[in-house]
């Protein structure tokens, strides 16, 4: 497995695609919050970037317009594809954004779900198996994968969603897994979920958290090492289920220029030496 970390697409990415190389990391996975940076301008300074730094762009994250709350009583409403008010014109936002990877040369798109209702006879689960086929059988046509993010949806809703894909001829996706998600959303322990969804996991997050205390707010992010993950036994879970890709470390911080003198960079850093020994073993 390979080490590497997570980077939003901002006005100064150049200058972070060239702090990650001087880390030490050489790949990384671009996550697009906005689909307004899909244009020729930002295509070229993006791609650019990467062959300056030699550096690989492993995934593309394709996210869309708000409203988006990440939260139990908005969230079902707002992310993802989910939501029938939105999905059409995200269904739209995730098929450019995967020409846009695809002009990249990056073969795996992700994106959240959103909130997929356990009950396969709720409209909103049809509707969204329907949007599903629909963004991966055009992305087929193109060598690329689709892949979910984890986090508001169980294990078992998840691999009701691949079977019932699988049924419709539709293979070419699979999971950015997230373990810290699965905390966040108190939707299962991420060892377990990696057990039951390892031959889908295409992607795996480095990312740690704790358990919901409410019912309206997230679980808190903490530190790599310092959350529910239970970072020794995930690993070792990802070895048993053959997964040997890449895997990502996320940290959701804000980070003023330069990277290297801020706080963040440490964080990353000490992510990195706890992880490495890991994998490693």
């Amino acid at each position: 497995m390979r080490l590497g970390i997570i980077l939003a697409m901002e006005e100064r990415i150049r200058e972070r695609i060239l702090d990650i190389k001087a880390m030490g990391f050489d790949n990384i996975q671009l996550s697009f919050w906005s689909p307004s940076y899909y244009t020729e301008k930002w295509l070229e300074v993006v791609r650019e970037a990467i062959e300056a730094a030699s550096i690989e762009v492993t995934h593309f994250w394709a996210g869309f317009d708000p409203p988006v709350a990440w939260n139990f009583y908005d969230g079902p409403i707002s992310v993802g594809l989910v939501p029938e008010a939105y999905r059409d014109r995200r269904i739209g936002q995730v098929l450019e954004g995967a020409r846009f990877a695809k002009r990249l040369g990056v073969r795996y798109v992700a994106t959240h779900l959103g909130f997929l209702p356990e009950n396969p006879n709720d409209p909103l689960y049809t509707g969204t198996i329907v949007a599903v086929d629909l963004i991966a059988k055009q992305l087929k046509k193109e060598g690329q994968i689709l892949l979910f993010e984890t986090g508001q949806e169980t294990p078992t809703t998840l691999l009701r969603m691949f079977h019932d894909l699988e049924r419709r001829g539709t293979t070419n996706v699979g999971l950015n897994f997230d373990p810290a998600n699965f905390l966040h959303y108190g939707k299962a322990n991420p060892v377990d979920a990696a057990e039951m969804l390892g031959p889908y996991i295409m992607g795996v997050h480095a990312k740690d958290a704790l358990y919901p205390c409410d019912g309206f707010h997230l679980g808190k992010e903490t530190d790599i090492g310092a959350g529910k993950v239970e970072f020794p036994r995930f690993i070792a879970m990802l070895k048993k289920v053959g997964y040997d890709g890449f895997i990502t470390i996320e940290r959701e911080l804000e980070c003023d220029p330069p990277m290297m003198e801020n706080p963040v960079a440490q964080v990353i850093q000490n992510a990195r030496e706890f992880l490495l020994p890991l994998l490693q073993q």
